[in-house]
């Protein structure tokens, strides 16, 4: 089994502290609810890529305009990551939208929309396939 390595573990806690900080410190109105889905950390430190979902949220625009609030709140999100964590150097952040929340709740409706199509198609079968003498019909 492999150890974590040190970017991995930065990018573990800057995952916990962002989520506290950005729902209890950003008090720009027009942030929505949002959730800090993953980080990854670069090898030298010098910056972090914050993924992030909206909850309930799929217009571009407003997504787009949470991404833009995050990305002004940066520096000061940096500076209290700086008193909460002990790092010669904190890194830059970066703000992503991770489209992976909602790619895989529409996979999950698409699974779901398949299997229900079958099920009642598979009905259909059994009810329609035998005649009276329990004889399937061609």
């Amino acid at each position: 089994m492999r150890e974590f390595k040190r970017t991995d573990r930065v990018a573990d806690q800057l995952q916990k502290e962002l989520a506290v900080l950005i729902q209890r410190e950003v008090k720009d109105p027009r942030l929505g609810m949002v959730t800090v889905s993953g980080a990854t950390v670069s090898r030298d430190l010098g910056y972090a890529d914050i993924y992030v979902t909206l909850l309930g949220e799929q217009d571009p625009e407003r997504i787009k305009e949470n991404l833009q609030v995050l990305k002004r709140a940066a520096g000061f999100l940096r500076s209290q990551i700086a008193k909460r964590i002990k790092l010669r150097h904190v890194p830059e952040l970066r703000f992503h939208y991770d489209e992976s929340v909602v790619r895989g709740q529409h996979l999950s409706s698409l699974i779901d929309e398949a299997v229900s199509t079958d099920r009642a198609r598979q009905q259909h079968d059994e009810d329609g396939s035998e005649n009276s003498n329990g004889e399937e019909t061609r």
